[in-house]
């Protein structure tokens, strides 16, 4: 059973309806309980997500080391990262190594960065299965994801710098983008991780 985990923050409707549309089912809870995968939605802020996660976030790290398959969407994919510098320092579930960090802002950019931008596939498997290049997705975030390893890096994205737009660490996924809000490639990706 796939599990969209509700824990207060995040777009449970929309990732559920994007699921439904592709024919496929799953649960929104606040708990594990019968997952055989795991999806983190997420919009807010850093802390206050890892907070209301408490120890569950201990669950999520084990069932990943287990070999769960697990995607994090926007908030939900830095919460798989080591820590966070959004208002101070904080700690994340820690399945992938690396930091969420401020966008810069130059004066030419705006942050949040908000809407349609395109995304350079860097593999052809997992995540990046169905892509021979790239495509447009929507993006709504101030923080990227820096990546301690680069072969973590699925999918890149430039926006003042050439940030991480998709992460894959065997099978723990990640989007700073919204793939339930990104038409087909966002959909496809969902298609993707649901079937792996």
């Amino acid at each position: 059973m796939t599990v969209v985990l509700d824990y207060g923050m995040g777009n449970l409707r929309s990732v559920e309806r994007a699921i439904a549309h592709l024919g496929f089912s799953c649960t929104v809870q606040r708990d594990l309980g019968g997952a055989d995968k795991l999806i983190i939605p997420g919009v807010g802020a850093f802390g206050a997500a890892m907070e209301r996660i408490g120890s569950l976030s201990k669950d999520i790290r084990k069932s990943a080391v287990d070999g769960m398959p697990l995607l994090g969407i926007c908030l939900g994919q830095q919460l798989l990262f080591e820590r966070s510098e959004e208002h101070g320092d904080h700690e994340g579930i820690g399945l992938i190594p690396g930091t969420a960090r401020y966008l810069p802002s130059d004066g030419n950019l705006k942050v949040p960065h908000m809407g349609w931008n395109e995304v350079r596939f860097l593999r052809s498997d997992g995540l990046g299965k169905g892509f021979e290049t790239g495509g447009q997705v929507y993006f709504l975030h101030s923080l990227y994801c820096q990546c301690a390893e680069p072969e973590s890096v699925a999918a890149t994205c430039e926006y003042g710098i050439e940030f991480a737009a998709a992460v894959q660490r065997g099978n723990v996924w990640g989007t700073q983008f919204h793939t339930e809000k990104s038409g087909d490639v966002g959909l496809q990706i969902l298609r993707n991780f649901l079937e792996c």
